[in-house]
């Protein structure tokens, strides 16, 4: 069993090569970091006493009668995460539930009753409450948590004041957000308050503090949101993933996101400005610093001149990057290059689900949307055809073998889920991953059957042995029992001569196989 500092290194490994680019491009951009106010945050929160599973997470939240929620404003997941704890909340009953943001000014709550009352439109509060103007981070997460707490809870309410930009007045908002949550209190003497702000105003002695001044009989739990000290920890937990953490008697923190995702968002963010909306950010570094991150995690030099144990010049197959600006353009580059316009409304539908694809007949990504699972997946899926020379031979010379074909199908999206595995560990299992046997004979026996299937139903089955492999390999990686160097191995070995992707395929199957059966008799005793 590896030890908890072996897991959190092999967990955090390319992770940490992915944070250090993202960081300092951040930290060029924003210099606020230094500020005191921030680093008392940062530094309130450097461990925590226990984990956590989801049914004592919820009695801790429950148990509070006025819950802070700590928002990071460029992080979807993070609104996303406080709507599904406001609809929780109600459907445990008990007591009614109100809502207090940061996002709305305190002085636009006549705007604010209005939608309620359904008087004016989304569009219409979105323009009255210079949401673009005043706040700008992305609409749609936060117009959800508005929807879900019009359906579920007694009121909505903006908690904030001017000035925004100015941080020496911040304690200024935190005084004043804490009378108004106070105001709440008076109106709703049974509801459960639910309060979302900017995570840094909630460290100890800022807005909880000021918070019991006012209100002193009152329980305030602290629910922080994927903390990157506390995430560090967690990552040598032996678990494959832990959802909160116990910090103290009044404050947890929950895992949603990973720190690579969190700042990635921000990164986005920060690239919008100076781009109309139409253009939207650019998701061109972010690309690159996922692939950059496996190259340096695999230690793969993208500089080197020979292609023996190293892709050659891989620095000059980097990918095109089309926004979601680009996507007529991009349409036409492919059907120039022969795909049917049947095939691309399949791939805009894929994009659609999963926010990115990589395409490699033109060696180009199309991000619609920043999805930190989906865009390392096909991170991953660049890296492998870059690296088995595929950019340079011709992507489809494979044998025209069915069976080459559905192996090399298998392999590609094996080695697209182990990739978002080492780049983002909280992606869960693939669903189904009990009921699919991952062994050399039915390995032969699904490759049989896809000659007889249609196109649509062998690619589901390709991706579901596919990713149940990947998954299967990366927690063969988390054991020890694959290294960095077998793993670089496999990522070069080239698929397109006849029997190649067949031979590597059932390889890898048979030795995840062998490794599963002595993980079972060990934990059987046998």
């Amino acid at each position: 069993m590896a030890t908890t500092t072996s897991l959190r290194i092999r967990r955090s490994a390319a992770q940490l090569h992915a944070l250090t680019g993202v960081e300092r491009e951040i930290r060029a951009n924003d210099h606020n970091g230094r500020r005191k106010y921030l680093k008392d945050y940062s530094q309130a929160f450097r461990s925590y006493q226990s984990v956590l599973d989801a049914e004592q997470l919820k009695t801790q939240i429950n148990s509070g009668d006025i819950v802070l929620i700590g928002d990071y404003h460029a992080l979807p997941a993070s609104q996303r995460y406080t709507a599904s704890l406001l609809e929780q909340r109600t459907l445990d009953g008990g007591r009614p539930v109100v809502l207090g943001v940061e996002t709305i000014f305190a002085r636009d709550q006549h705007i604010l009753n209005e939608w309620w009352r359904r008087e004016i439109d989304e569009t219409e509060l979105r323009e009255r409450i210079r949401f673009d103007l005043d706040w700008g981070y992305d609409w749609q997460p936060f117009y959800e948590l508005l929807v879900t707490a019009r359906e579920h809870s007694e009121g909505i309410y903006g908690l904030d004041c001017m000035p925004r930009e100015d941080l020496r007045k911040i304690g200024a908002r935190d005084r004043h957000a804490a009378h108004k949550i106070a105001e709440i209190r008076r109106r709703h003497a049974r509801a459960a308050i639910l309060v979302m702000f900017g995570e840094s105003h909630l460290a100890p002695g800022h807005l909880p503090v000021r918070l019991r001044e006012q209100l002193p009989d009152e329980r305030v739990i602290t629910v922080l949101q994927n903390v990157d000290a506390l995430y560090w920890q967690a990552a040598g937990e032996n678990q494959p993933h832990v959802n909160a953490v116990k910090v103290s008697d009044d404050v947890v923190c929950a895992f949603n996101s990973t720190p690579l995702e969190k700042y990635e968002n921000y990164r986005l963010h920060l690239s919008r400005w100076g781009r109309t909306d139409e253009e939207g950010p650019d998701p061109t570094p972010t690309i690159y610093n996922l692939i950059d991150s496996l190259l340096r995690f695999l230690e793969i030099n993208r500089y080197s001149a020979h292609n023996g144990t190293q892709p050659k010049f891989l620095v000059d197959l980097m990918p095109e990057v089309y926004g979601r600006n680009s996507e007529a353009r991009l349409s036409r580059l492919l059907l120039r290059n022969g795909l049917t316009a049947e095939a691309l409304d399949g791939l805009l539908k894929t994009v659609e689900e999963r926010g990115c694809v990589y395409l490699p007949k033109v060696n180009a990504f199309y991000v619609r949307e920043f999805q930190m699972a989906y865009a390392a997946e096909e991170a991953a899926r660049f890296l492998h055809h870059a690296c088995r020379g595929a950019l340079v031979h011709g992507a489809n010379e494979v044998s025209s073998s069915s069976k080459d074909r559905f192996h090399m199908q298998i392999l590609e999206y094996a080695f697209g889920y182990l990739g978002s595995r080492i780049l983002y560990p909280a992606r869960t299992a693939p669903q189904g991953d009990e009921n699919c046997e991952l062994s050399r004979a039915a390995c032969e026996r699904y490759a049989e059957q896809s000659s007889h299937m249609a196109a649509l139903e062998c690619k589901t089955l390709t991706a579901k042995v596919g990713y149940v492999l990947g998954n299967a390999m990366y927690e063969s990686y988390l054991a020890g029992n694959l290294n960095k160097s077998a793993l670089r191995q496999l990522f070069l070995k080239h698929l397109e001569p006849p029997g190649a992707a067949r031979e590597v395929c059932l390889a890898l199957v048979s030795s995840v196989h062998s490794e599963r059966r002595k993980a079972r008799a060990a934990s059987a005793g046998v």
